[in-house]
């Protein structure tokens, strides 16, 4: 029996698009596109459908999220609260949330799998990388998402983000008006597009405030404990007047491996050497000392995004489709200022 792809391959064109002509969508496509659909639809014989074709446009109130991935003894507690308020905003919106995972090697099959299938309105998507595969392939769908987080600068889509070359900024300026000078970080990969704009952060505070770069004091590492333990081992081993006095860490997990490390040493965190997290997962609140770091606006991010898709499901004009939301400084004991 023949399908969408079937009509889509006739056709010419994607099988979102078929999608959108026969669901009488019709911001999505031309008066031209449309004539080439319904030819397509009649030549291959497709019969769209029956209940599916009883729903009113066709929408399921259903919007796509795939889980992130984690490797194991490792945990995202930013995500864990962006699922919770997203799941709350949709549901407010009237929608709901389909959770779904995808292979590694493949993870745009996944978000085929939903399209072709008629499962879900839309897409949210998050942890997103440079020459993200999940975004190319929807931009070239042309189906419905939006994406807590950038991409390339090149592509055209609608995304929340946290400002994280400002909020890193901003934590290096505080350290700074505390008398810290010899302020370190451990970044991310370069191919982590939201650790790029951090690490951004750090190079842009130096040059506004005058300090020095030195190119030892910027390390890159995975999201780990481990990671901020070998950092700061790695300092250590510099000439003792070298030592940073202060570590702006890329998340909270990473600066908690350079507080357990410092204690381990003898450093006294917060009492003379300095330590900056970075997301505010709850656990920090509760260390010894407390962890100073920047929280994201998690709740604010999901109700952006589920206003942008309300508008983009119901044809809308979008204003503002790139949103950046600043962090918030939360200073606790583990940033005093330098011996």
């Amino acid at each position: 029996m023949p399908n969408i792809k079937d009509v889509a391959k006739a056709a010419g064109v994607s099988i979102a698009t078929v999608s959108y002509v026969l669901n009488n969508k019709s911001a999505f496509y031309s008066e031209k596109t449309r004539q080439l659909v319904l030819e397509a639809v009649e030549r291959v014989g497709y019969t769209p459908n029956v209940t599916a074709r009883n729903l009113k446009a066709n929408q399921t109130r259903l919007i796509g999220y795939a889980c992130h991935h984690l490797p194991p003894g490792q945990f995202n507690s930013v995500l864990d609260q962006f699922v919770y308020f997203l799941t709350q905003e949709a549901e407010a919106a009237g929608y709901h949330i389909l959770m779904f995972t995808f292979p590694l090697d493949n993870p745009p099959s996944a978000y085929d799998d939903l399209i072709r299938t008629g499962q879900v309105d839309a897409f949210v998507v998050a942890s997103t990388n440079l020459n993200d595969s999940r975004i190319r392939f929807l931009l070239d769908q042309q189906f419905p998402f939006v994406s807590f987080g950038r991409a390339n600068s090149e592509w055209d889509f609608p995304y929340v983000d946290t400002d994280g070359e400002r909020g890193i900024c901003e934590a290096v300026k505080y350290l700074y008006s505390l008398g810290h000078e010899r302020i370190a970080m451990i970044g991310w990969p370069e191919e982590s597009i939201s650790g790029s704009f951090r690490v951004a952060g750090y190079l842009r505070a130096h040059h506004e405030l005058g300090l020095p770069l030195r190119s030892e004091y910027l390390l890159r590492a995975e999201h780990s404990e481990q990671a901020g333990r070998a950092a700061l081992a790695e300092w250590l081993s510099l000439p003792r007047s070298k030592w940073p006095t202060a570590v702006v860490a890329i998340d909270d997990l990473v600066a908690i491996g350079v507080m357990n490390e410092a204690s381990e040493r003898g450093l006294p965190v917060g009492e003379g050497f300095a330590v900056v997290g970075y997301d505010d997962m709850p656990l920090g609140q509760y260390l010894r000392p407390s962890l100073t770091t920047m929280r994201q606006p998690i709740a604010a991010i999901c109700r952006n995004l589920i206003l942008m898709l309300e508008d983009i499901l119901n044809q809308r004009p979008l204003e503002n489709p790139c949103r950046l939301l600043p962090p918030e400084l939360v200073v606790r004991a583990s940033s005093g200022g330098p011996l």
